[in-house]
């Protein structure tokens, strides 16, 4: 236990940056088994996706100093939630009681970006994206990091989790949040079985369909249990997904990064999709590996 702490206390950023490309590539290579003969125009949106990376790395480097400096002092006046309990002077319990917490919280983030429209302009440009595939995820505009990270400095002071605790946590999620994007289905009986903890693909497709309630719902960033605890769970079969949103469509030969950069300030006037257009749809699959092969 004391090597992982180590380990995590001293993490480089590289590390998680290659976490997230062995991630993003892994399942990019599942949903396109002949990986060099993808469509071209899935090629445009993956790439189109990734192009967020930049901007947002960018706004993680300004909140970064931030976030050690709410750590540091945290740390040094005992402060938060954890760290008024007794158990989290036993390294493992603390943890896990630090991992429960920020998910929690995390849900909350999730929930509220929702509920409120000033927001929800900006996490729109995520929920947009018609084609869902594991590119999905790094769809974040740079207003939403800025939002994220600034909830996140409010979640440390609320928690108090360790700075080795909170960079643990982010490996696992950077795994969860790639896989739940990705253009796969798992198994239904599996599934049933693994969304009563985790954030299975299955599950979160549904919180990417097109129109309400389905939409707000199934918010979960790593476990599924909030969703199930607060009524936010819901199911739907794969051949009744539509990705998008109704109320935001999207060329169907892809929105340029300059339309989705601008989309959460107004004055975007998208190409209407017409109607039953042929978005595409995963399959339901016997295996992870069964990825659908439709074009984006």
């Amino acid at each position: 236990m004391q090597s992982l702490i180590h380990y995590f206390s001293n993490v480089p950023d590289g590390h998680r940056v290659l976490l997230l490309t062995v991630s993003v590539t892994l399942f990019w290579w599942l949903e396109n088994p002949a990986l060099l003969l993808a469509d071209s125009s899935r090629w445009h949106h993956a790439l189109t996706n990734a192009t967020f990376v930049f901007l947002g790395a960018f706004v993680q480097l300004v909140f970064g100093y931030s976030l050690l400096n709410a750590l540091n002092w945290t740390a040094h006046h005992h402060w938060g939630l954890v760290r008024l309990l007794p158990i989290a002077q036993h390294p493992l319990l603390g943890f896990v009681l630090s991992f429960l917490l920020l998910d929690l919280l995390e849900y909350t983030y999730h929930v509220l970006m929702h509920r409120y429209g000033y927001l929800w302009r900006f996490h729109a440009v995520h929920h947009a994206d018609p084609a869902l595939d594991v590119s999905t995820v790094l769809r974040e505009h740079p207003g939403e990091t800025a939002i994220r990270l600034a909830f996140l400095l409010v979640w440390v002071f609320i928690s108090g989790i360790t700075f080795w605790a909170l960079m643990a946590r982010q490996f696992v999620q950077i795994v969860s949040n790639v896989a739940a994007h990705a253009h796969l289905r798992l198994p239904e009986r599996l599934d049933r079985v693994l969304s009563w903890l985790l954030v299975t693909p299955n599950m979160h497709q549904v919180h990417h369909h097109e129109s309400q309630p389905y939409t707000d719902s199934n918010y979960g960033d790593v476990l599924s249990i909030w969703d199930r605890l607060f009524g936010t769970f819901r199911r739907m079969q794969a051949n009744q997904l539509i990705f998008g949103l109704d109320t935001i469509r999207e060329p169907l030969n892809g929105a340029s990064f300059g339309h989705l950069l601008r989309q959460p300030f107004g004055g975007i006037h998208t190409q209407e999709s017409p109607a039953n257009a042929p978005f595409p749809q995963p399959a339901p699959a016997q295996s992870v590996i069964d990825a659908p092969q439709s074009n984006v």
